[in-house]
This record gives C-alpha cells, structure tokens and sequence, in this order.
C-alpha cells in the first residue's frame, strides 16, 4: 500500500474515530425524561414564587362576602366605590365653617382631634373625616391616583350636600389629596390647613443638594421604601412583605423615629386607645398602607409651585403648620415651599413633633387660624 494512501486510510479512521467519541458524548450527556421534569418543576416553582411575592393579595372588601362588615354611614360615589365618614361638631345647616379632614398614614376617620366640643359649637364647625381610599371601611380604588383623591373627596362633599364651598386640612400624608384638590378643584375651596405635610422627594422644584440633603437624613430602609416606591412600585408589595432586609420603619414600631414630645404623646394615646383604630387595616395592607405610599412618592403630573394661588382676592388662605423636632417630615423642604409660594402661610413649631395635632393646645391654634379668615 502506498504511503498516500496510508495517510487517507489513517485520517478516515481518525475521523470515524471522533464521530463516535461525540455521539458518545452527546449520549452521556443527554437529559433523562426524569432530569428534564425536575428542571421544568424548578423552574416553575421559582417563576411562581416570583408572581407570588410580586402580586398583591385581594382586598377584603367591606359588605362582600366574607368581608368585614359595614358599621358607619357610606356614600356611593360615581364609580361605584363607597366612602365611609365620620360627623362631627355642630350640624352642617347650622355651621358656619363646614371642615373636611384628610387623616395620616395608617389612620382613619376614627383619629381623636384634640380639640373640645365646646369650642367647635362655639367656633359653629362642622367636622367631616373620612377613610380616605382602601382605609377603614372605604372601598379600595385600584386606580387610585393624586388626582382620584381630589374627585372622591369632592363628591363626599357634594354627596352630603355640604355647598359649594369647604374648609379641608391634610394631616401628614394625607397632604398629598390637599394638593390634588388645589391642582384639580381650587375653585371647591373656602381655605386650606397643612399639618406637618409629607414631601416628595422627587419634586422638581426642590433643588438637588437641598432634596438630597434631607433624604439622606431618613434612615436607610426608609430611603430604600421610598425608593422602590418611586421607580419600582411592581415590586413594592415584595418589598414590604420580604424578611431579609427592614422596610417601613413606622410599619416596624420603631420608636427613635419620634421626638421626645411624640413619645410622651404616644404614652397619652396609649392610655386611652382610640376607636376604630382596629378596622384601619381590615381590607388589606396593600390597598391603604401599601398604595398610599406608592401614591404620595410615586411620579406626580405637577409639582407644589405649578398650583397657582388659590385666592388671588384674599378671599381665604393657606396655611402650612411644621414642626420643627419632626423627624419623619424635613422642615427644611416645608420651609423651601412656603418660600417659593408666598401665598403659603407658614408656623414653624419650634417644640413640636410629627404628632404635633395629638396636642390640644397646638390643634386649637390649628383649628383658629382655620376660621380667623
């Protein structure tokens, strides 16, 4: 045999060689059917613990079958939803100051005002609180917006006959449907009362280093609340039910987010615990805790200096009311605010806290500012 032809006999024989390693390999390495229904079953339980932890249980709605039950007087506004509110003071027919209040984070219609049935028959107020979207025994609202909140609190009114006209305070977070309604109804308000207001701090009309600066005074589980929050709110039911890493400090009881007047506050209410205070959370976290958060710091249509003022004549007023020992709201974005909206009527409380309306002596002068014009 010639050499040539040894050298093509010796690849041939190479080749075949390495055709039969690699089907070799190819079965050695090919999947079992039991292998490959353990990847599918892996795979799936991780994609269904995702969309598990991702999305957010039903709500427990009021009146439905196997819902809490109906205990305060309701409306049924246009979309069908109901508000639930609380009456309080003189008679609306009789009252020369008709108040609707907007409650705080985790609260309800049921919260204590400080202040004494004698001075509203004196000052002839009629209170109106109201759990707000989700909370209490109001409907959730799945479409639940800055601007949803001014439209619910308007047909509240409307529904109850109240006039063309009301007074409204916001408490706390419970600010941001106060600025909806000086957006969306300014002409619907006689006059307008923040109280320690929550900021966003995303607001444009912040300057960087100052909107930086404050945010980095809250601590980090917090920041880290706020943030998802803002840019991630599809994973924020996650994030606020995961055990690996601290979310909500407030959620969590953490008392060195209060001052010193807040904790002595805090040991009063503790004395006496409020009504209702037990059906705030009953339809579900999510749909009053959970989307009031990613309501208040998610992206806004307008800032607060894009609302114009709403009483050019001097024909009521605005009044923003900032404890100056806060330390869950910044006084310095508050008084960033008042100054780029001089219409804004400013009190700084120098001894005060977050609960600053817990105490009778500040909730009256709250109250008085309201009906002194």
């Amino acid at each position: 045999m010639a050499a040539n032809q040894i050298r093509k006999v010796s690849a041939a024989s190479a080749r075949a060689h390495t055709r039969k390693s690699k089907q070799g390999e190819r079965r050695a390495f090919k999947l079992s059917p039991n292998m490959i229904a353990l990847i599918v079953a892996v795979v799936g339980s991780f994609l269904g613990y995702a969309y598990l932890s991702l999305k957010a249980p039903p709500p427990k709605i009021c009146g439905s079958p196997g819902g809490p039950s109906v205990t305060s007087p309701r409306i049924k506004i246009s979309d069908g939803r109901h508000l639930a509110y609380k009456e309080r003071g003189v008679s609306k027919e009789e009252a020369k100051y008709k108040i609707v209040i907007c409650h705080g984070f985790d609260d309800s219609k049921d919260f204590r005002l400080a202040i004494s049935e004698e001075l509203l028959e004196e000052l002839q107020i009629y209170l109106l609180s109201f759990d707000r979207a989700g909370y209490g025994e109001s409907d959730p609202n799945p479409e639940r917006s800055i601007r949803s909140e001014a439209f619910d609190i308007q047909e509240l009114v409307d529904g109850l006959q109240l006039g063309p006209k009301f007074y409204l305070i916001g408490i706390s977070i419970g600010a941001y449907p106060v600025y909806s309604c000086l957006k969306y109804i300014p002409h619907r308000l006689a006059g307008v009362t923040f109280v320690v207001p929550f900021v966003n701090y995303w607001w444009r009309c912040f300057p960087a280093h100052l909107s930086k600066e404050a945010f980095g005074r809250l601590r980090v589980q917090d920041q880290w609340t706020f943030r998802i929050a803002h840019f991630t709110p599809w994973i924020f039911h996650w994030w606020m039910t995961q055990k690996w890493f601290p979310s909500f400090s407030v959620m969590e009881g953490k008392l060195d987010i209060f001052s010193r007047s807040d904790l002595e506050i805090l040991k009063q209410l503790s004395e006496t615990p409020m009504e209702g205070q037990e059906k705030v959370r009953q339809q579900g976290v999510y749909e009053c805790l959970h989307r009031d958060i990613m309501v208040a710091f998610g992206k806004w249509e307008f800032d607060p200096t894009d609302i114009a003022n709403p009483f050019p004549n001097k024909e009521g007023s605005v009044h923003l009311w900032q404890a100056y020992e806060d330390r869950m709201i910044p006084f310095t974005l508050n008084r960033y605010l008042s100054q780029k909206l001089p219409w804004i009527h400013y009190h700084e409380v120098p001894d005060a806290g977050h609960l600053m309306i817990y105490n009778s002596t500040h909730c009256e002068a709250i109250i008085k500012a309201v009906v002194s014009t």
